[in-house]
């Protein structure tokens, strides 16, 4: 079960201030472990990548022990300069902390193509040192904001061997949400004492099921990342093979991790409907994946839930174009939310329904959108929103 704060884990701190990096509002945080943590990441497959994604995606797998994040600036697109600024961030707040520049991990988020407020950002980080505190870890979640509405936060826990097991998420993402990562970061923070090869392949599938399966624009950003660290504080054995207490893990962790994913497709920008795909029966596992994503970031299928417009012929072909192996002879559609549901096709035939229900169930804030390949056994989820009016206003004023 998630709970919607962060729990005390003992040995980390926090805290996010204004360090003047945006007109107003949080704009610097840390993340802080008391003692070395092991560390797994995931980055975006953007080409054009910003400068905090490539020092911290060389620094991974070393011991690590604060995460340094500004909001307000992404520092990408910033050529030599911005990795002398993201670097210099490392070193600022290691000086402060006393620990190694090696073992400081620095992420960004804001406008592309300018450069750091350094000297804000120095004074800032000078502020920060004698405010870390476990309470204080709970403001991090609205320092690394952007154009978010809400905090996206919360924790799980679970026991091995009488041990309480603690997993703390925060995350933000509103805009430039792709899958394969995009315009969002998380970061999630553990004492479970696990092999770091072992946490990372478990970070890595989860990302794959969770923050690569949710699109709000379709456009992939230049600054993503999902960061997992371990104090590895928990007195049970160290995990090192995928036995039943990995499992416990890994599910664990794939709960919080899709919690935060649906919470940022739920406040994707100018939305006012999370939209979630359950496609089942595809030929493949690829096949499945190809075609939920298809469904949740076609622009048409999207436009016409903000209508509250039942043309479910546009996701019969966002399937067909998708690439993915498919037999449009075989599809079965259906469209449900609170309101109820509506069966709109089956075994590939188009069933008679009634507009004004149709109309009903699409006005809610939460659609789910069930699809049946009926052409195999693989299942895949995904969660988008809609697109509507003020997209495009909050993104054609996003410098103003």
């Amino acid at each position: 079960m998630i709970n919607n704060y962060l729990k005390t884990i003992n040995g980390f701190i926090g805290n996010s201030i204004h360090s003047g990096i945006k007109y107003k509002n949080l704009d610097l945080a840390v993340i802080y472990s008391e003692t070395p943590c092991i560390a797994a990441g995931s980055f975006t497959t953007n080409k054009t990548v910003a400068a905090p994604v490539i020092i911290s995606r060389e620094k991974i797998k070393n011991s690590i022990q604060a995460i340094i994040v500004n909001s307000g600036n992404a520092n990408a697109v910033t050529g030599n300069q911005g990795i002398k600024d993201g670097n210099r961030m490392c070193d600022l707040i290691s000086e402060q902390l006393k620990i190694n520049s090696d073992s400081v991990l620095v992420s960004s988020t804001g406008v592309i193509g300018v450069k750091l407020p350094m000297e804000k950002i120095e004074n800032g980080i000078s502020k920060l040192k004698n405010t870390l505190s476990e309470e204080n870890l709970n403001k991090v979640p609205k320092g690394i904001m952007t154009t978010d509405t809400f905090e996206k936060k919360g924790n799980i826990s679970f026991f091995i061997e009488d041990e309480e097991i603690i997993i703390n998420g925060m995350g933000k993402g509103s805009g430039m949400i792709h899958p394969n990562m995009a315009t969002m970061l998380g970061f999630m923070i553990t004492n479970i004492n696990i092999s770091r090869e072992l946490m990372q392949e478990a970070l890595s599938e989860v990302v794959d099921k969770t923050y690569n399966m949710i699109s709000v624009d379709g456009d992939t950003s230049t600054n993503d990342m999902v960061i997992l660290l371990s104090n590895q504080n928990a007195k049970h054995s160290l995990i090192e093979e995928k036995n039943d207490d990995y499992k416990k893990f890994l599910n664990a962790l794939y709960e919080l991790a899709e919690f935060l994913a649906i919470e940022i497709a739920r406040d994707g920008e100018g939305a006012t409907k999370l939209l979630k795909v359950d496609l089942i029966n595809a030929k493949s596992l690829k096949d499945a994946k190809i075609l939920a994503k298809a469904i949740i970031t076609s622009s048409l299928v999207k436009s016409a839930f903000f209508g509250e417009d039942a043309n479910w012929g546009r996701v019969l072909s966002s399937l067909g174009a998708s690439g993915a192996q498919m037999d449009p002879n075989r599809v079965g559609l259906i469209f449900k939310s609170s309101f109820g549901e509506i069966e709109l096709m089956k075994n590939g035939e188009p069933l008679v329904f009634n507009e004004k229900v149709a109309s009903k169930i699409l006005s809610d804030s939460e659609i789910e959108i069930k699809v049946n390949m009926n052409d195999g056994k693989f299942n895949a989820k995904s969660w988008g929103c809609d697109l509507t009016y003020d997209y495009v206003k909050i993104n054609a004023e996003y410098r103003s």
